[in-house]
């Protein structure tokens, strides 16, 4: 049988990730040395639904043969509490801890905090980076975005607190950043406006800011393809 075999993998005991990887057939059928030459992997980061879905969409119109995670973060949204995790270091430390080996980073809002403080603490492991609709870790209301966090308690009743919690500065560590780095926006997100994506594209050495019409904060799933053309182009 050719294919790919899903593979999920438990935090604790609670479904945490979901990975692709290549069956012994397909393997066969990539030639003797793929074992070898292992395959493009990306790391999808999801925003404060904390859902591995989100991403879902965009990285099945990536290329196939590509392995790809989706993360979950254990407590925000409807995602199950987990007793290890009790803020943005946890969460850092999680996806550091899936950096096995060099990986491109795909980060949607939240995630794009926790993006940048892997890619500037262990940049030798994160190949290349997209941003999406994030703060990156600077204060957006100075750059006009809207106060998500009133909205988010009434969709969420039962997330955990901490992820309104005011997060420190991080323009020491979006200079710092050498991975080449891809930044997505929509041009109808009051959550994360346009602003936003052009400050970080200042701060960011060599960051590529592209907007999309129409492209509200859930961009990224709700233009999937549109999306993932643009991921493929810029992970190559």
């Amino acid at each position: 049988m050719t294919g790919w075999v899903r593979v999920i993998l438990t935090f604790d005991g609670v479904p945490d990730r979901v990975a692709l990887h290549a069956s012994d057939s397909t393997a066969r059928g990539l030639g003797e040395d793929a074992r070898v030459t292992q395959p493009r992997r990306v790391v999808f980061l999801p925003g404060a639904s904390g859902d591995r879905e989100f991403w879902r969409g965009a990285g099945e119109a990536l290329p196939a043969a590509w392995e790809k995670v989706y993360l979950s973060w254990p407590g925000l949204g409807d995602e199950p509490q987990n007793a290890a995790v009790r803020g943005f270091d946890d969460l850092v430390e999680r996806v550091a801890d899936e950096l096995e080996r060099p990986s491109d980073l795909v980060a949607q809002s939240i995630g794009g905090i926790i993006a940048v403080r892997v890619a500037a603490r262990a940049p030798s492991l994160v190949r290349r980076l997209v941003l999406v609709a994030t703060s990156g870790g600077v204060d957006m209301r100075r750059l006009g975005a809207d106060d998500w966090r009133e909205d988010y308690q009434r969709a969420f009743p039962h997330a955990a607190r901490w992820v309104a919690d005011p997060q420190p500065d991080q323009t020491g560590q979006l200079r710092r950043i050498d991975s080449p780095t891809l930044l997505l926006w929509g041009d109808s997100d009051p959550v994360s406006p346009v602003a936003v994506g052009e400050h970080l594209a200042d701060l960011i050495p060599g960051a590529a800011l592209h907007v999309i019409a129409g492209g509200t904060h859930d961009l990224a799933r709700d233009q999937p393809v549109a999306v993932a053309r643009l991921i493929a182009a810029h992970l190559g």
